[in-house]
Parts: C-alpha cells; sequence; structure tokens
C-alpha cells in the first residue's frame, strides 16, 4: 500500500503522537505511509465568515500544493459515507489494486476548503459526530492499520 494522510496542524498532545507513531510503527510492514503536516492557520476572535473563509482557503492552498496529480483524495468530511472496518478494508484493498498512492486528506478546525473537497475523489467520514483533528488522525491510522490486518488475512478485533 502506499498512502499518505494530509493534515492541517501538529500532535502537541503527547499522547496523540505516541497512539499515532505506535499505528505508523504497525502499518509500516504493509508499505508505505507517511504523515504530511500543515501549518494550522490561527483564525481571528470573532472572526467574520469571510475572514474563516480566507483562512480556509490558504489552508486549502497549502493542502493542494501537497498533492501528486495522480494521487487519489480521500477527504474526511462529516458529509461523507460512513464504512464499517470490513467494508474500509475492501477499498483499501481496490484502491491498492489500482496503484498510485491514496492520499487521506484531514482539515483544521474549520474543515476543508471548497477547492480541496473538489479535488477530492471521495468523501469519508468517520462518524456523525465531530472529531479534534488530532483525534480524527489517530482513529484514521488505526482504522488503516485494521484494514491492512483484515486484508493480509490477519486476526483483529471486533
Amino acid at each position: 500500500m502506499n498512502a499518505a494522510i494530509v493534515c492541517v496542524g501538529r500532535l502537541r498532545e503527547k499522547y496523540f503522537a505516541a497512539a499515532a507513531e505506535e499505528y505508523l510503527k504497525r502499518i509500516s510492514r504493509f508499505g508505505k505511509f507517511e504523515i504530511i503536516e500543515l501549518p494550522d492557520l490561527s483564525e481571528p476572535a470573532n472572526a467574520s465568515d469571510a475572514q474563516r473563509a480566507q483562512v480556509m482557503e490558504k489552508e486549502g492552498a497549502a493542502i493542494l500544493s501537497r498533492l501528486r496529480p495522480g494521487d487519489r483524495i480521500a477527504a474526511l468530511c462529516i458529509d461523507g459515507p460512513q464504512y464499517d472496518s470490513e467494508a474500509f478494508a475492501r477499498r483499501l484493498a481496490a484502491q491498492d489494486m489500482q496503484g498510485g498512492r491514496l492520499v487521506f486528506v484531514i482539515g483544521g478546525s474549520l474543515g476543508l476548503s471548497p477547492a480541496v473537497i473538489q479535488r477530492a475523489d471521495e468523501k469519508i467520514s468517520l462518524s456523525k459526530m465531530t472529531f479534534p483533528h488530532q483525534l480524527a488522525r489517530v482513529l484514521l491510522l488505526e482504522q488503516v492499520y485494521r484494514a491492512c490486518k483484515i486484508n493480509a488475512g490477519e486476526r483483529y478485533h471486533k
């Protein structure tokens, strides 16, 4: 598997960073997987809709600059379809058969810009609930690891 996560923001809390590192280590035996962190731009206090849109646009431009022409993009969006672990594993296996790099995109606290969503080949939702983007990264890494184990025919916990 050749995949990446392009994400806005760093993992500031040690427990999130430790969890992400552990899953990256586990995933590494299944293929190349990288994390591309981009700066989380601050929004002004009491920001107007236009100011929030400007922050999202700048973050979106930074995200788009890290994508390659042949990448298949999966944007994490609350309005995307949800998958159980087996279905998610099948989607990753199908992507792996197509070749190329699969890139998951996690936006900052304001979400993803319309330009990034338009560039995406698909949307994926981890839940109808909203999670901090740091936790979303750990959840995604755990599900990618679980999918790799399922696709390798290895035991996993339900």
